[in-house]
């Protein structure tokens, strides 16, 4: 009988690529996943791994063994939700991941939502990017998160994960009026191009979020798009900081509508033809349990809320 937590350490083997990073995660030590994989295989009975230079990397079979183990931990998931939705009450902790800019915008409200409707949750936040969050709920880290793509940079199929959408907002470009090589732009282009709308600014200092997040890979290709590669002076995450930077000539940026709100009065937003979409993901199979679908529902309260009718929701699961 195959084990299910080994199961478990083969799957983010192959997620992760390393023993190392797997034992990181899950906070084993690496001879103590070595030793459970090995295991695996006899359980198996035929290899599931295989030596390429300093690195393990898994075996056709292995590879097969995945599918299957992402099947399983998907049924499991799914019976842990049937199993709470037959208690009386939604309660306890939740853990919750949000993206920056989704703290302020999102969550406080969908928090209130939640301790209104089901006051013995105990919310929990964390920010992390959206590509790190498929790794924190694969490795029990998160319950539930608020995740978001762009245009140029959709998010990579997973299916050990699944997402509903919550929202859909247009992309600004954030700039602090004419400068020598660069003209003041309207505050809202229709039938532009991105090449019209950004190519302007192609001389330009640039302010993007920090390498390695999908806000910098949707700046870069974007830029990319209107024909030119840009040159990135500023790295913050911040889109606060981004619209104060730009509104004082230090660059230009991108940003969110959500972000918007509150813009600094010398800073000139233009509308571009890029959308940015937020979605809640959750392990796959969790979808059905109380408390996930208890803060699905706050967030979907929380954006209409709003009241801003480019947030367009989408249905409920």
């Amino acid at each position: 009988m195959l084990d299910v937590r080994r199961l478990h350490l083969l799957r983010e083997l192959d997620r992760r690529g390393t023993i190392a990073a797997v034992a990181e995660a899950l906070a084993f030590t690496a001879s103590a996943v070595s030793q459970q994989l090995s295991v695996l295989e006899r359980e198996a009975g035929v290899p599931l791994l295989e030596r390429s230079g300093r690195r393990v990397v898994l075996t056709p079979a292995g590879r097969t063994l995945v599918t299957h183990a992402d099947a399983v931990l998907e049924r499991l998931e799914l019976a842990a939700s049937e199993l709470a939705g037959a208690r009386e009450g939604i309660g306890g902790p939740l853990r919750i991941g949000t993206f920056p800019s989704g703290g302020p915008a999102i969550v406080p409200a969908t928090l209130a939502e939640l301790a209104q409707r089901h006051p013995a949750l105990e919310p929990m936040v964390q920010e992390i990017d959206s590509a790190r969050v498929s790794d924190g709920l694969r490795a029990g880290e998160l319950d539930v998160a608020l995740v978001h793509d762009y245009d140029f940079v959709p998010a990579s199929p997973d299916t050990t994960v699944d997402q509903v959408p919550l929202l859909e907002e247009p992309m600004y470009l954030a700039t602090g009026g004419a400068t020598d090589s660069a003209p003041a732009t309207g505050r809202v282009a229709r039938g532009d191009t991105l090449a019209e709308l950004l190519g302007p600014w192609a001389m330009s200092p640039w302010i993007t979020a920090r390498d390695g997040t999908t806000g910098h890979a949707m700046a870069v290709r974007a830029c990319q798009a209107a024909g030119f590669q840009p040159r990135i002076r500023h790295q913050v995450n911040d889109f606060r900081t981004v619209l104060a930077l730009a509104a004082i000539g230090q660059g230009a940026g991108f940003v969110p509508e959500m972000a918007t709100a509150h813009a600094p009065e010398d800073v000139v937003l233009t509308r571009l033809p890029l959308f940015r979409r937020s979605k809640v993901a959750f392990r796959a199979g969790g979808g059905t349990h109380p408390a996930i679908a208890a803060f699905v529902a706050a967030a979907r309260t929380a954006v209409g809320a709003t009241g801003r009718a480019s947030l367009l929701i989408a249905s409920v699961m």
